[in-house]
C-alpha cells in the first residue's frame, strides 16, 4: 500500500495543533480492571511482555491475556529482539534473559504476528512527531524513537480492530488525544 501524504496531512492536521498535550485524569481512561474478560481482540505493547516476564502484572491484565484474542506486533518483536544484539554476552545473566526471550518469542503464534504497511510508517512517523512536539519531551532523550514505536502499535490496532494493552498510560492516552478511537486498556505495574 502506497503512502499517501497529502491524505494523511489531511487527516491528522498536525500543522492545526499547537497546544500542549496534558494527560487525561484516571477516571477518564479505560483500565484493564474495568474490562470484560470477553471483548476486543488485543495488540500488546511490548511493556506488557516484560511486566508479564517479571511478575508485575495486575490480575486483570492476566486475566485478559487468558480470554482475549492476543496479537502480536512486529514492533515488539524488534524491541524484544534487540537484547539479543545489546546484552554483553560474558555477562552471567545474559544467557538466561536471551532464553527467556527466546522462549517469548517462540511461543507467538505466526498468524497473530501483525506488521506495519508503508502507509502506516509514513502516518506514525507524522503523528509521532505531533507527539514529540506537543508532549514536552526533552529533545534528545530517546523519546522521539519511542513514540514512533508506539504510534506504529496504536495504528496496527486501529488497523486490525483491536485495543492496545499497555501500562504506558501517558503516550498513549496522547495517541489516544491525536488519533481517537482506537481503544487503549491501561494498566498499573503490580
Amino acid at each position: 500500500m502506497p503512502f499517501d501524504l497529502q491524505g494523511t496531512l489531511r487527516r491528522l492536521k498536525p500543522h492545526k495543533r499547537l497546544e500542549r498535550l496534558t494527560r487525561r485524569a484516571d477516571s477518564e481512561l479505560a483500565w484493564a480492571s474495568g474490562e470484560p474478560l470477553i471483548g476486543s481482540p488485543l495488540i500488546l505493547d511490548t511493556c506488557v511482555y516484560l511486566d508479564v516476564l517479571q511478575g508485575r502484572t495486575p490480575e486483570a491484565v492476566d486475566e485478559l491475556l487468558t480470554y482475549r484474542v492476543c496479537h502480536h506486533s512486529a514492533v515488539c518483536l524488534a524491541e524484544l529482539t534487540h537484547v539479543f544484539g545489546r546484552l554483553d554476552p560474558a555477562h552471567p545473566s545474559t544467557s538466561a534473559v536471551l532464553q527467556t526471550i527466546r522462549d517469548v518469542i517462540e511461543d507467538i503464534p505466526r498468524h497473530r504476528l501483525q506488521a506495519p504497511d508503508t502507509a502506516m510508517w509514513g502516518e506514525a512517523g507524522m503523528l509521532a512527531g505531533e507527539l514529540f512536539r506537543l508532549s514536552g519531551a526533552p529533545k534528545g532523550a530517546g523519546h522521539e524513537r519511542k513514540y514512533l514505536n508506539d504510534a506504529l502499535i496504536y495504528l496496527q490496532a486501529r488497523d486490525i480492530g483491536a485495543s492496545v494493552l499497555t501500562g504506558n498510560v501517558g503516550d498513549f492516552d496522547f495517541l489516544n488525544q491525536l488519533v481517537p478511537g482506537v481503544p487503549i486498556i491501561l494498566y498499573r505495574q503490580a
